[in-house]
């Protein structure tokens, strides 16, 4: 018998990856289901570029804002749920459309996570303890003499993770990033060390992959619609609850370069310059890992139009017939 079909709809942020998995689900009676970390959370629907009304009353939407801003999620924890939502919309008989730019998300959704082992209690506390001591930039320059690659790839700011990093290759050895390569994914929840195997699936995978002009002149406007959207007051709403700098939701994109405006820091056009040129810089590394690390079934190097919908309809034409047992 034939795996069950998953369709994946990847991409760079502002790519037009969730206008594309829109039609697709309305095409073909499909659920979609959210692969991008900071979607995740109820916070900062217009900041994160959450669907609107007016997407989720046409087809269903799943793991969209489900948690809040005080809370984690790790990859483990959202392979469990998108597992989980995957069988309920086969179980609907509806196609299961999961559509984000969080690759290592989608990376270990379909190859499982690795094996890092427990990380002893002494070791976790010495991380925390040196993190508390050091501050974020002294502590990633300590960080960088033993992984050089999470260092350069993790902002000071995010405690989390580079003190997850931090404890991984001091208890291992190995750069927590090694542990993520050769088909298997790391970024379990602390003490969750339990490898998982690969998803019971059978998958198709869209990447677009827009020309780097047009994506970052949409990656502007885009920031300019959030701007004009509501985004200040949202930002605005998270501050006054004095979260933690390095929770996933106060690390989204832009909210840093709001939170400076907001204490009086910058005006508003050096606000909107220093958040674009934020949000394009992610959509680079996006871009980076998804051209290393996915090798797509489909890929689309051109803006959104009707001739991309048309071959993205023949393609999952395609996909679901050869599915069938």
């Amino acid at each position: 018998m034939a795996l069950a079909p998953v369709v994946i709809v990847a991409g760079p942020t502002a790519s037009g990856k969730s206008a594309l998995a829109l039609e697709l689900a309305a095409a073909f009676a499909g659920t979609i289901i959210n692969a991008d970390s900071r979607q995740l959370y109820r916070d900062l629907p217009i900041l994160s570029g959450s669907p609107d009304a007016a997407a989720t009353g046409r087809v269903p939407h799943r793991l969209y804002g489900i948690l809040g801003a005080a809370e984690r999620a790790s990859v483990a924890d959202w392979r469990v749920l998108a597992l989980a939502e995957i069988a309920a919309a086969h179980a609907a008989r509806r196609v299961p459309i999961l559509v984000g730019g969080t690759g290592l998300y989608l990376k270990a959704l379909q190859h499982g996570l690795a094996a890092i082992p427990p990380i002893p209690e002494a070791i976790r506390t010495e991380a925390e303890l040196l993190y508390h001591t050091l501050g974020g930039a002294a502590f990633r320059e300590r960080l960088r003499a033993l992984d050089p690659a999470a260092a350069a790839r993790l902002p000071a700011a995010d405690r989390y993770r580079l003190v997850r990093a931090f404890e991984v290759v001091r208890a291992t050895g190995v750069p927590i990033g090694q542990w993520r390569s050769g088909g298997r994914s790391g970024g379990q929840s602390r003490g969750q060390s339990g490898a998982t195997e690969a998803a019971p699936y059978r998958f198709g995978s869209i990447l677009l992959m827009p020309p780097r002009e047009a994506l970052y002149a949409n990656c502007d406007a885009r920031l300019c619609g959030m701007i004009a959207n509501g985004a200040l007051a949202e930002v605005a709403a998270l501050a006054e609850r004095g979260l933690a700098a390095d929770l996933p939701a106060m690390q989204a994109i832009g909210v840093g370069e709001l939170l400076r405006h907001r204490r009086g820091e910058m005006g508003l056009a050096e606000t909107v310059r220093l958040a674009q040129r934020a949000t394009r810089r992610y959509a680079k590394r996006q871009m980076t890992w998804f051209r290393h690390q996915m090798t797509p079934d489909l890929l689309l190097t051109e803006k959104f139009s009707e001739r991309l919908l048309h071959c993205s309809r023949h393609f999952i034409d395609r996909f679901l017939l050869t599915s069938q047992p």
